[in-house]
């Protein structure tokens, strides 16, 4: 039986996740996309990736370094508050799906890749980084494709991590011009 007629299912926004993450995690059986997902994945582990961009743009554009490292922070900030409230809301990860990485937490709601992806295409972008928005946007998707959230764990995550940049997108600007 498919995910179509499946009687278990929920009706509503919950049974679309669950069928999103079915037909993404089935790209997944491509070497390639699962390749792409598992290091795309890897990488924006505890907003490893948005770290080491915006510390390594600290160091390269001097004249802008405290603009990146505001960035840096707000993009760290995302990532915090996206990990709080994970614990406070505790959604199980899909396990209808076999993923393709491991997780440290077995929460998923919200996504922090996607929160801190989220605040740092906003941030870096603000700062002439155009490559921030399909990268972060890339990671985003790996973690559905890689089985491990849910699409609207990824939405929850990307609107946190938009919200928190975008709160702080002057403070980003008042670095730049010191």
């Amino acid at each position: 039986m498919d995910d179509h007629q499946d009687p278990r299912l929920p009706l509503g926004p919950r049974a679309l996740d669950h069928r999103i993450v079915t037909a993404l995690r089935a790209c997944g059986a491509n070497p390639r996309v699962a390749g792409a997902a598992r290091a795309l994945s890897r990488a924006g582990e505890h907003g490893a990736l948005w770290f080491a961009a915006g510390l390594t743009a600290a160091a390269v554009d001097h004249r802008r370094r405290r603009a990146w490292l505001r960035g840096t922070a707000l993009t760290a900030g995302a990532h915090a508050a996206s990990s709080g409230l994970k614990r406070v809301v505790r959604r199980p990860r899909p396990a209808h799906v076999e993923p393709l990485v491991g997780t440290r937490c077995r929460h998923s709601f919200p996504s922090s890749h996607a929160a801190s992806s989220a605040a740092a295409a906003l941030a870096f972008g603000a700062l002439g980084a155009p490559a921030a928005v399909p990268l972060a946007a890339a990671v985003c998707l790996s973690r559905v494709v890689a089985g491990v959230h849910y699409p609207s764990d990824v939405a929850a995550g990307a609107a946190l991590g938009a919200l928190t940049a975008g709160l702080g997108l002057r403070w980003i600007r008042e670095g730049a011009r010191d």
